[in-house]
């Protein structure tokens, strides 16, 4: 399980390097060699084990023909997707199109949500812990 609140920043090429508490939960076996940033349901982009990515997309079901809502955010998650890898540094990059559409440069915070880690720029995070402060 992933878990904590930790300020990293991003290198010249976009590397993010994962924290050693998260990188200390990572079992090779069970969460894969790569990950998957994908489209969070909170605005945030979200690192996904990749095997634990394909148990829970195997989990959408298919068919040849999809109801429309469900056939929307299949389209949206897998199309704004991609596989990251992991490389022997513990460091991911993070491609552009995804730096951009999230606003992350520089400083930003990666937390730890159980089965996956999110990212967030500095000021979402503060935005996002005061609407859950809220909730």
């Amino acid at each position: 399980m992933f878990l904590g609140e930790f300020q990293h920043t991003l290198d010249a090429k976009q590397r993010l390097a994962i924290p050693n508490e998260l990188r200390k939960c990572w079992r090779e076996a069970e969460h894969g060699e790569s990950m998957v940033a994908a489209p969070g349901q909170n605005g945030a982009l979200w690192l996904w084990p990749e095997k634990t990515f394909d148990k829970l997309a195997g989990d959408l079901g298919t068919s040849l023909r999809e109801e429309a809502p469900m056939a929307d955010f299949q389209r949206r998650l897998f199309s704004q997707s991609a596989v990251l890898t992991i490389d022997g540094s513990g460091r991911i990059r993070i491609p552009e199109r995804m730096l951009a559409k999230y606003g992350l440069s520089g400083e930003i915070v990666v937390i730890g949500a159980g089965q996956h880690m999110e990212l967030f720029s500095t000021h979402g995070w503060a935005l996002e812990l005061e609407r859950i402060s809220q909730a």
